[in-house]
């Protein structure tokens, strides 16, 4: 049991840590959550190209072509969707070589894998080739802890996959309800 003196150094303690002031604290500590980006509700990730995701947003908004507030809307959706569906699949193949991959990040696995013989020793095979990326599948079987891994983000996949499908459905059933009678407003409620 916490003595009275001990509450009040606790609750002067408190008073002192506020978090970060300034917007760029803010926006740093914004992302202290976000590990394999599965469920982060950002386009795009640190590990991602800008440039690419806007090539990519670009050209399929020009593909679904929505005409409205609420088709924008779920056209804003489906780009979304569909690139975190690659990038689920990209953190399912880094997961699957991280799992196939010898860890060599730490100072014990590098000097484990040095003690290895040359025939099994994978960085010997081609000293020159680089080693591949593999951070995002690391911190899915980090998040995951191990139990389960590609279970979990054949779950997540599959969330997303059924998302994406709804979302397509529902904008080419906004899509033909204006093809076949141009006049039918849509009701638009933000």
């Amino acid at each position: 049991m916490p003595t009275q003196a001990q509450i009040l150094a606790n609750r002067r303690n408190a008073q002192k840590s506020t978090g970060p002031r300034t917007p760029e604290g803010r926006a740093a500590i914004s992302q202290n959550a976000v590990k394999h980006g599965l469920l982060t509700r950002q386009a795009v990730i640190s590990s991602e190209s800008h440039a690419e995701f806007d090539l990519y947003h670009d050209r399929l908004l020009d593909e679904l072509d929505p005409a409205g507030p609420m088709e924008s809307i779920l056209a804003e959706r489906v780009v979304s969707l569909s690139w975190r569906l690659k990038r689920t699949a990209r953190i399912q193949n880094q997961a699957i070589d991280a799992l196939n991959t010898p860890d060599t990040s730490s100072p014990l696995a590098r000097l484990a894998q040095s003690l290895l013989p040359k025939s099994h020793n994978h960085s010997q095979a081609n000293p020159s080739a680089p080693a591949p990326d593999l951070t995002l599948g690391r911190m899915a079987i980090r998040d995951f802890a191990n139990a389960r891994v590609l279970d979990r983000l054949l779950m997540y996949e599959r969330r997303i996959e059924h998302s994406l499908y709804k979302t397509l459905f529902e904008l080419q059933r906004l899509h033909l309800i204006k093809k076949l009678n141009p006049q039918t407003e849509i009701p638009f409620d933000p």
